[in-house]
């Protein structure tokens, strides 16, 4: 079969740009040709922040949805123009669309992503796969992640024994082997993102600089670490509906209860063996904890699978105090970062777009929980 041009986009949790990526793909590779990070608008994250805090109109989803649609059109066209792209040679763009809501439990399971694909079809003239996730969820499916599918496509063939990290607003692991594994690890960036746009009133933690200059609280780590979210057993998958400030403000309360118990003991031992839980909690403090909250998490899901390699991707693998994190937390296994890094999710949907074009199966059932494989995705013309 010929190599097919394909477009990606992913704009994911942390709402810090629109990655838009061209790719070549047959049915056994997938090379990245060209790829941009297209700004994501202040005043637009701000909304769609407040939509996922709190309550919100139909009417303000529906204008969300309207104007993500015209924003991943600019995206493309600024790949399209900046590196001079025909379009008559691109067989599809692949659209993952914001996620504002995703909820994989209760008696009715639903994950939102908005992004009209009709908008970006008309404008562009390329046909637009889309609403990649809601088909899995109906087979009984988290209906993500859908990075471990590409993972195994791109990396299968690495004589070795692999996980992959894609550490994003949320992580996920994905387990190379005889049964296809992948999951959410919990948070990634996205409460990092948070605190230092709080407090600091800059995007994101570059390096992990404020996180370095603080301490680990343990009181607060071990309130976070025995959230149920992280003994739960595979599939699963979470998000901001999970993992976000009133999370985080629950968490320091807890903490400060634990801390107030008369005894005094038990903080006390921790002192002894050098670990700060001193009072009060600085913000400083808090962004250090959550690196090693995300550091932890993740390593102690690799460290399951005994795996010899771990690649990480995405935008926290660009954190290099927190890479430093994960490899001192799992000094056995070697850490090394994916080529094209922080394309690979964006790639994914690309790829994504390809199977559907091609009406073929994506292997995600034994990382969903999904009752079947299938294909996925809705074609916009």
């Amino acid at each position: 079969m010929p190599k097919e041009k394909y477009i990606g986009i992913m704009s994911g949790t942390s709402l810090d740009g629109v990655d838009v990526v061209l790719c070549e793909i047959d049915d056994t590779s997938c090379a990245l040709l060209k790829s941009i990070e297209f700004p994501f608008p202040s005043e637009l994250k701000s909304e769609l922040l407040s939509m996922i805090a709190g309550q919100c109109t139909l009417e303000e989803v529906g204008r969300a949805d309207h104007s993500l649609g015209l924003l991943f059109t600019e995206a493309v066209a600024s790949l399209l123009v900046s590196h001079n792209v025909d379009t008559s040679t691109i067989r599809a763009i692949g659209l993952h669309g914001q996620t504002l809501w995703h909820a994989p439990h209760g008696s009715h399971p639903f994950t939102m992503q908005l992004g009209d694909p009709n908008i970006l079809a008309t404008k562009t003239g390329i046909p637009v796969v889309a609403d990649f996730r809601r088909k899995d969820m109906a087979l009984g499916g988290q209906g993500a992640p859908f990075a471990p599918a590409f993972h195994e496509f791109i990396f299968g063939n690495i004589n070795a024994s692999i996980s992959v990290l894609n550490i994003g607003g949320m992580a996920n692991i994905t387990v190379l082997g005889d049964t296809l594994i992948g999951y959410d690890t919990g948070c990634g960036n996205v409460l990092l993102d948070m605190l230092i746009q709080k407090h600091q009133n800059v995007a994101y933690d570059k390096d992990g600089a404020w996180a370095r200059s603080g301490k680990v609280d343990y009181a607060l780590l071990d309130v976070m670490m025995s959230d149920d979210y992280f003994a739960l057993n595979y599939p699963k998958s979470t998000g901001r509906e999970k993992f976000n400030e009133e999370w985080l403000e629950d968490m320091i309360n807890r903490r400060g209860r634990a801390m107030s118990l008369p005894s005094g003991r038990e903080e006390k031992t921790m002192e002894q063996k050098g670990r700060h839980t001193g009072l009060p909690l600085r913000d400083v403090d808090v962004q250090r904890t959550l690196l090693e909250l995300t550091a932890l998490s993740i390593s102690n899901e690799v460290l399951k699978f005994n795996t010899d390699v771990a690649l990480l991707c995405g935008g926290g693998a660009k954190n290099s105090f927190l890479v430093e994190r994960i490899k001192a937390l799992m000094p056995n296994v070697e850490v090394a970062i994916a080529q094209n890094a922080d394309e690979i999710e964006a790639m994914t949907f690309a790829w994504l777009a390809y199977k559907r074009i091609h009406e073929e199966i994506v292997n995600l059932k034994d990382v969903t929980g999904a009752s079947e494989n299938t294909i996925l995705g809705c074609v916009y013309m």
